[in-house]
């Protein structure tokens, strides 16, 4: 088991600050005001949204770095449950990996 989660946490970090950012979350983070944002941190970001979102799911996350709000919206959306729980795999999985 020990290996298996190695070997994930391997090939998220391979994905880790490998150049300019390439996805609507990595682009939406570098673009932010939030302190530290920059190209390593916000292209591990996206690698972590790229193994847990579909592309139509990271540009609705991607609207939450400019409006806070909007995901507070989202997540007491009737309906929403299904990406909220994916969102919320994406952001465990981010923090866990990206720091």
């Amino acid at each position: 088991m020990r290996i298996i989660i190695s070997i994930i946490a391997l090939s998220a970090l391979a994905a880790c600050g490998s150049g300019r950012p390439s996805g609507p979350i990595s682009r939406a983070c570098e673009a932010s005001d939030r302190p530290g944002a920059n190209v390593a941190l916000c292209s591990c970001v996206q690698g972590a949204a790229d193994a847990t979102l579909s592309g139509s799911e990271q540009r609705r996350a991607a609207k939450f770095f400019d409006d806070p709000q909007r995901a507070q919206d989202t997540r007491q959306e009737d309906g929403s449950g299904a990406f909220w729980s994916r969102y919320k795999a994406f952001a465990n999985r981010a923090e866990a990996i990206c720091r």
